[in-house]
């Protein structure tokens, strides 16, 4: 349906107020779940200027139109969810509203059209105050071209994303290069005769393009310098994970048996794959095996094989993981688990390479590496009688801890970007990642479940996230306690005080809103009473009782009042 304003006021805009929040405590400053600061005009107009003198004029203004867009594109994404009920006008409007609130530019609209159906879309307004101008004026005095790029890239950026479709705006006018005021125009890309043309301003220059492939081969070169040897399949790099990918390196190479520690979800079995693709076996089987999983009374069959007749159900001979493994590796996780025969039987596989299956007496040769996995503590688990002191020391050759998750913090972006990358391909989408609220919960969060935790909370983002949004904190679902933060807000005079006063504020302003209305309505106070008594009554489902907890009252007062009516 097309809507189209020529006289334009704005909607209220507590609801963006609102969005602003102060973590004084922490030194940080949001909008929304994007963390924003506050930056002083003297000092941007001297970054302007470095700026303009490296780049020159037509790099420079690129590269500050596409800042411009890319702050316009949350914007315009955190509009559409902001005002979800409003008309389409009143919720494109708050990108206007948000750009007066950031302190950039004072807007006046002086027509909007917007059609969602035909994708029709024209917009012209007034700029006033645009501290790119302020800047121009103090830094460069007038110059032959309209100035206000990082403004003009919000609006494109701001209007595609809020109207998905592509928007772009022009400054026909601009106080920077002398003329009485700042004016921009908007309208669809396609209507635009040079828009291929002016679409250029927004693909990243080649000059950084050639910074970032510079900085990829130095990344490379590092890496090769720090061991190419570096598990391929490995994730990380924090120094406590490069020291237990180097030691699982060293392993690598030889047969000797390793015995990897760590918290449920850390990556044990990731890890022992990464052994076994970078031994001499790679090419041979890979077998893994979840002790926990399988039935004390079927574990040694399974294991090592089991022969016809050798127990009931078992009516054919087959051979067990290890035999099936033969020359490769198997990797028994939870090996804590194992039954005190099925103990015995792995010790004789590492001290004679040789097996017997359940219900035979036949020697079986096998050349098979193990690597073993377990949470718990082994050496305890010897003193408690649970597990065999010879097959402990047998398996604890090369012991290696990976450690959790909490305590290598700074690989948690690269998984996260791993992990993403992973789901986008398997759902078909592409999001725009975490927001800035949304990673620093995961950066916060203590992830008993570790990598794998982790994983399904990504998973679960990517699926509940529509493509080219930001995952939000509210997708990812961690428990995130707030009670102990010290936030911030802005009252309804600019003052910066504490979260809890602006919503009391907020509150004492509806209060006063609904009051006035009756007042004004001439609403008398038995009507007023009887609305309150029908409601209360209706969402109690007619149980009196409830209805005269929900007006704080006793229920022999409502009763009687009910009689009344």
């Amino acid at each position: 349906m097309s809507q189209e304003r020529s006289k334009i006021s704005f909607p209220d805009i507590n609801d963006l107020s609102r969005l602003i929040r102060f973590q004084t405590d922490q030194g940080k400053i949001w909008v929304g779940e994007q963390r924003s600061i506050l930056m002083t005009l003297p000092a941007l107009a001297g970054f302007r200027r470095e700026v303009l003198q490296s780049l020159g004029l037509e790099r420079s203004k690129g590269f500050f139109m596409r800042l411009g867009y890319q702050n316009g594109l949350k914007d315009g994404e955190m509009a559409r969810h902001l005002r979800p009920d409003a008309d389409i006008i009143d919720m494109f409007l708050a990108g206007p509203q948000l750009h007066m609130l950031r302190g950039m530019v004072q807007v006046k609209p002086l027509q909007i059209e917007i059609d969602p159906e035909t994708g029709h879309f024209f917009m012209e307004h007034i700029w006033n105050n645009s501290f790119e101008v302020e800047i121009c004026l103090s830094e460069f005095g007038l110059l032959e071209d309209p100035v206000c790029w990082i403004l003009i890239g919000y609006a494109c950026g701001y209007s595609s994303s809020a109207l998905e479709q592509e928007i772009i705006f022009k400054e026909v006018e601009c106080r920077g290069c002398g003329d009485e005021h700042c004016r921009a125009i908007g309208k669809p890309a396609h209507e635009w005769e040079d828009h291929e043309e002016f679409k250029k301003y927004f693909v990243a220059d080649p000059l950084i393009e050639e910074l970032y492939e510079l900085q990829s081969q130095i990344s490379a070169l590092r890496r090769n310098i720090h061991g190419s040897e570096m598990l391929s399949n490995s994730v990380g790099h924090s120094k406590a994970f490069q020291q237990v990918c180097d030691m699982a390196n060293k392993a690598s190479h030889s047969n000797v048996s390793v015995l990897l520690y760590g918290e449920t979800g850390v990556g044990k079995e990731v890890m022992a794959q990464g052994l076994h693709n970078h031994s001499e076996r790679a090419n041979e089987p890979f077998i893994a095996v979840n002790c926990a999983a399988i039935p004390p009374d079927l574990i040694e069959a399974e294991l090592f094989g089991v022969e016809k007749g050798a127990f009931t159900g078992a009516t054919q001979s087959r051979m067990g993981r290890f035999e099936r493994a033969h020359k490769g590796t198997v990797f028994l996780d939870e090996v804590v688990e194992l039954t005190p025969r099925a103990q015995a039987s792995l010790l004789r596989v590492l001290q004679e390479g040789e097996l017997e299956r359940v219900g035979d007496n036949q020697t079986r040769k096998v050349d098979v590496r193990v690597i073993a996995a377990t949470n718990e503590d082994l050496e305890q688990a010897v003193k408690e009688g649970r597990f065999r002191a010879d097959l402990f020391y047998r398996l604890n050759v090369f012991p290696v801890t990976i450690p959790s998750l909490r305590e290598r913090r700074e690989d948690i972006p690269l998984l996260v970007e791993h992990f993403l990358e992973k789901y986008h391909a398997r759902y078909n989408k592409k999001t725009l990642g975490l927001s800035n609220k949304a990673m620093e919960a995961v950066m916060a969060y203590d992830w008993p479940g570790n990598i794998r935790e982790l994983g399904n909370i990504i998973e679960r983002g990517v699926i509940l996230t529509d493509t080219n949004e930001t995952i939000g904190v509210d997708a990812l679902i961690i428990g995130i306690d707030e009670s102990s933060e010290h936030i911030n807000a802005l009252s309804s005079s600019g003052a910066l005080v504490s979260e809890s006063d602006v919503q009391a504020e907020q509150q004492r302003s509806a209060d006063s809103d609904w009051s006035d209305e009756i007042i004004a309505k001439g609403i008398s106070l038995e009507e007023v009473e009887n609305l309150l008594i029908s409601k209360a009554m209706h969402r109690a489902n007619g149980n009196v009782s409830k209805a005269a907890r929900l007006l704080n009252m006793t229920r022999p007062a409502l009763a009687y009042r009910l009689s009344k009516k």
